[in-house]
């Protein structure tokens, strides 16, 4: 019974990116708005990964040094993987780190989207009493802790991919995998703040959740595997995370009154219920 519930949480993760599409749908001026910082950040990372692939007969050769004495024929096939290993790596790390920039960039942008999106379903938290120096030191040091696990991440997955038959089948799906649960982390950050859940309390909450979480993120982490996907559907991945955190992950910290935040959160009086506007 336990197993049917993790895998119908896996959908029902899924189902929170797709809750964002329609939210963005039905406000669409919302979506535009969340564009911008995307935008910005995807033209810089589009130039680094841009140089990446320009060069990667150069960096493959850096990387397999160690073949230079080979046979001409084990040599190309070592630097071919090599090349496919580290595109792979660095998508992976650009795909990560893409998020936690953005949000760092764009969060008074998506901080409106979450809080629009927390309206629409009832009320918003009141925002935190912290000071607006603290919540950029805050999710700059967030953002380099991602960038180090990710960064981590990268080299074994790298690695692996040097793996004959296990490197182009098992790795790239616990890459998605692996990605997707970081990716929800971070989409759901915004919403989780501003309940005053910070970064080791939120990955507590997501590791209980996790076929939930897993599910979400592995929906937006194929999204953005579509060219443009990354933008287009970034406000979108923050309503979804928004909806998942009110409902689930955050659901005994708000809905409810500051004083009620570690009630039950099966107890959703009317006020807190979605208004059909």
């Amino acid at each position: 019974m336990e197993h049917q519930s993790r895998f119908k949480d896996l959908f029902t993760g899924a189902r929170y990116l797709l809750r964002g599409i329609g939210w963005v749908a039905r406000h669409p001026v919302q979506w535009l708005f969340g564009l911008i910082p995307a935008l910005i950040v995807l033209l810089v990372y589009g130039t680094a990964l841009g140089f990446l692939v320009y060069n990667i007969g150069d960096v493959a050769g850096w990387v397999t040094w160690f073949a230079d004495g080979w046979g001409e024929a084990v040599r190309k096939a070592t630097r071919v993987i090599a090349g496919i290993a580290v595109l792979g790596a660095a998508f992976f790390l650009a795909v990560l780190t893409f998020t936690a920039v953005t949000l760092l960039v764009g969060d008074p942008f998506y901080e409106s989207i979450a809080v629009r999106v927390e309206e629409s379903q009832g009320g918003a938290p009141p925002e935190p009493d912290v000071p607006l120096t603290t919540q950029i030191g805050r999710a700059i040091k967030d953002a380099l802790l991602l960038g180090l696990v990710a960064l981590g991440f990268a080299v074994l997955f790298f690695a692996g991919g040097f793996i004959p038959g296990i490197g182009q089948t098992v790795v790239p799906v616990v890459a998605a995998c692996v990605s997707g649960y970081f990716l929800a982390g971070e989409l759901s950050s915004v919403a989780l703040e501003r309940r005053e859940v910070l970064r080791k309390e939120r990955f507590a909450r997501m590791k209980a959740n996790r076929p939930l979480v897993v599910g979400f993120g592995i929906a937006t982490f194929v999204s953005f595997l579509v060219p443009l996907g990354a933008v287009l559907i970034m406000p979108a991945a923050v309503a979804g995370a928004t909806l998942m955190v009110r409902e689930r992950l955050g659901a005994d910290r708000w809905p409810g009154r500051p004083e009620e935040w570690r009630a039950a959160p099966e107890v959703r009086p009317e006020q807190w219920q979605p208004r059909l506007d």
